[in-house]
């Protein structure tokens, strides 16, 4: 039976890619919903997209584009990640799911350098500096949709090559770039757990600064701890569970909390515990 976050991951993977006209039209949707900036990772121009893409509008903002909603877009992120932190990373991301899928193949699995996870600060620092910088044309480049997205090859590049003829007489070395990052990006997630989130996706970044605090976290009792250890090893993410259950790199995949024999570790919302039993585990 399908976990409680399989199902939502599939659910939010549809329902953020349910514009069917666009994928059978080559269009994309521009209706009022495109207003609407997403919780996680999805390309605005994916034809089937209803909502405009979180990294995109932050670069788009920072390029000085004519958005009227600026605020609004950085303030709703804020929210977000008050609210759910990277809970959005683990239970909405279309290409969290993605990585979901891919890591159950039967490829060598390998463990990933803490270093690596600091890359994506980096990049984070890129969205948001990069696109201030002054070009010919005097708008600013979009570096991370454009050279480094994953997810916007997948979900845009490749159904509008096959879906709208005229892109292909567009099609250069940038084209070619973003299928081989691709196909590098995916044989990277089969091999490393969720190694896109952990290492070079700047929306996880941002999400990180409100792990601890946001509004859905996981609570540990020291008084029910029996230091098994079994919740830092049933840990797809490497993280030590007991020593900080609300680390920035966690993802809410609630594994933890399904492997503890004693109940010391709970998911809680709003000051609530959920209740034991529940399957949250994909």
């Amino acid at each position: 039976m399908a976990s409680l976050r399989s199902v939502v991951q599939t659910l939010s993977t549809l329902g953020f890619n349910s514009y069917l006209p666009g994928f059978l039209n080559g269009t994309i949707y521009r209706g009022p919903l495109k207003a609407i900036c997403l919780p996680s990772l999805n390309c605005y121009s994916c034809p089937g997209a209803v909502g405009s893409c979180p990294i995109g509008s932050l670069q788009a903002m920072a390029a000085g584009l004519a958005y009227h909603f600026s605020f609004y877009v950085f303030g709703l992120l804020m929210v977000f990640g008050v609210t759910l932190g990277r809970l959005s990373c683990g239970w909405l991301c279309p290409f969290g799911f993605l990585q979901d899928l891919l890591y159950r193949l039967p490829t060598p699995k390998f463990s990933l350098p803490n270093w690596c996870t600091k890359i994506k600060y980096v990049l984070l620092s890129g969205v948001l500096l990069i696109p201030l910088i002054p070009t010919s044309t005097g708008i600013g480049v979009l570096y991370f949709c454009q050279w480094l997205c994953p997810a916007g090859t997948l979900e845009a590049a490749i159904p509008l090559y096959f879906s709208f003829p005229p892109i292909r007489t567009a099609i250069g070395a940038l084209f070619g770039w973003r299928i081989l990052w691709l196909l590098a990006i995916l044989l990277f997630v089969s091999l490393i757990y969720r190694g896109f989130c952990r290492t070079l996706c700047p929306l996880g970044a941002f999400y990180s600064f409100f792990n601890r605090y946001c509004f859905f976290r996981i609570h540990l009792y020291p008084n029910k701890c029996n230091q098994c250890g079994r919740c830092s090893a049933a840990c797809p993410m490497e993280l030590p569970v007991t020593a900080e259950p609300n680390h920035p790199e966690c993802i809410r995949c609630l594994k933890c909390t399904n492997s503890c024999p004693t109940g010391a570790i709970q998911f809680k919302y709003a000051g609530h515990t959920t209740k034991e039993g529940i399957n949250f585990e994909a």
